[in-house]
């Protein structure tokens, strides 16, 4: 079931009724089931593979708590990373590693290959599984008793495909000290879904079609302004698509009476890669630092140590998006940006203040940003090389983008810098109740004018 589709909010009407219709008691229940049949409904098969993973990871909790400090404790901690990482490596990475060993030893690439399926969204629930228990693991999180708890934090259906990566202590404290929404949480979280809606349906799908026309034949569409365009499409439809995904899941979690952290914070206003980081997919972002570059060591044991943290996390995050060397390139392209941007910053904080520069700043890191996106998008490495080869050597070309993407495009600009400077979604939501139904209009107007209703553009991070 896509969040696009009637299906779903069908599905998401019936799981409202039942909840807020049925005795305190049974709602984590009902929202266990529910998340089951969702993530069934995509392929039944799988179920089985989530219910292990998350009685290895449960199992493993309660014990790490009982277990004293040492070598025995840390044997726990390994073997249950072990787990995750196995199935996730398997699932998700095996034929990469099978199809460059091929290549090793002289063979066709698909010598070695198996006919896997990868689980919907194992990347997502393998993460916040496993920051549940390396925080048991630390003592900054209580093992849960309850494995219906347990398991709901790790199916709940708002954010198990796509997140965001929910952390324990968050999902547990509204578990266990549930209160309906408020008016106000209700308000907030219609509004998310409709403008999440709207963003995949009206902005994401209908830059989508542009970027796949030109990563589809880029051969036949050669010229810079023909790749830039091409590229551009494509940067915006990531944005939308996957902010708009987020926006759903806040949203519907808020009607249920969870409050998800926010995943994107305007991330093309950055001034700076690090800034970018700080804005995009936030709950990966942090992950990343608190599980991995943090305990590599961070910034703590000089600069070569710094970067090398940092390529090793950029490098592993880029892996984490998929099994190819684009995604490699990908990840160590941002690593070395964040690196010389730490060579010139040094150890001084970042700065968001909106001087005369920061403009500049801004249009310069969206361009960086846009050239990884080759990595991203491209179907293998040559076809990258062949993307940036147009982007810089072959002048001439005509743009992909009619006048009304552009359109489009400066409305979403001018909609984020009121929101960066003046924060109208809080204001929106607390107007009176003229401007926010007229806010809600303009959405469905929207929809209508420019919705998109393809089932062949899925949400991109549906993938990973």
């Amino acid at each position: 079931m896509l969040f696009n589709t009637t299906q779903f909010f069908l599905f998401l009407a019936v799981v409202l009724a039942l909840f807020y219709g049925s005795p305190r008691r049974f709602r984590r229940y009902i929202l266990l089931a529910a998340s089951y049949f969702f993530y069934a409904c995509w392929n039944p098969k799988f179920i089985a593979l989530l219910l292990t993973l998350t009685a290895i990871d449960y199992t493993a909790a309660l014990w790490l708590e009982k277990v004293a400090p040492g070598p025995r404790k840390k044997a726990l901690l390994i073997l249950s990373l072990s787990a995750n990482l196995g199935f996730l490596g398997f699932f998700k990475y095996y034929n990469f590693l099978a199809s460059n060993l091929a290549l090793l030893l002289g063979k066709p690439t698909h010598s070695f290959f198996l006919d896997i399926v990868l689980p919907l969204g194992i990347s997502f629930h393998t993460f916040q599984s496993m920051s549940y228990v390396v925080d048991v693991y630390r003592g900054q999180q209580k093992a849960v008793r309850s494995p219906i708890d347990y398991a709901l934090f790790i199916c709940f259906f708002p954010q198990l495909v796509a997140g965001p990566i929910v952390r324990a202590h968050t999902f547990f404290r509204d578990l266990f000290d549930w209160h309906p929404p408020s008016a106000d949480d209700v308000s907030n979280g219609i509004f998310l879904l409709v403008l999440g809606l709207t963003k995949k349906m009206a902005f994401a799908d209908q830059f989508a079609k542009v970027a796949n026309r030109y990563f589809s034949d880029v051969a036949g569409n050669p010229g810079m302004v023909t790749a830039w365009s091409g590229v551009f499409a494509f940067g915006l439809q990531i944005y939308f698509d996957f902010s708009g995904y987020t926006d759903m899941a806040i949203g519907m979690a808020k009607l249920l009476g969870f409050h998800f952290p926010v995943n994107f914070r305007r991330p093309y206003l950055a001034s700076s890669i690090t800034d970018f980081w700080r804005r995009w997919h936030i709950s990966l972002s942090t992950w990343l630092r608190d599980y991995l570059y943090i305990p590599l060591g961070g910034n703590r044991h000089g600069q070569w140590m710094t970067y090398r943290n940092l390529a090793i996390t950029m490098l592993l995050g880029g892996l984490w998006h998929g099994a190819s060397w684009n995604f490699v390139i990908w990840g160590g392209y941002h690593g070395a940006l964040l690196g010389v941007e730490r060579v010139f910053r040094g150890d001084r904080p970042i700065r968001e203040e909106w001087t005369w520069l920061y403009p500049a700043k801004a249009i310069l890191t969206f361009g960086l940003v846009l050239i990884s996106w080759v990595f991203f998008r491209a179907a293998d490495l040559p076809q990258s090389l062949q993307i940036l080869g147009q982007m810089f050597s072959r002048p001439g070309g005509h743009t992909l983008l009619q006048p009304w993407h552009v359109g489009l495009a400066l409305i979403a600009l001018a909609l984020a810098v009121v929101e960066e400077k003046f924060e109208w979604f809080e204001r929106i939501i607390e107007a009176p109740a003229w401007a926010y139904a007229s806010a809600l209009a303009a959405m469905f107007l929207c929809l209508e004018v420019f919705g998109v209703i393809d089932a062949s553009i899925p949400f991109i991070y549906f993938q990973f």
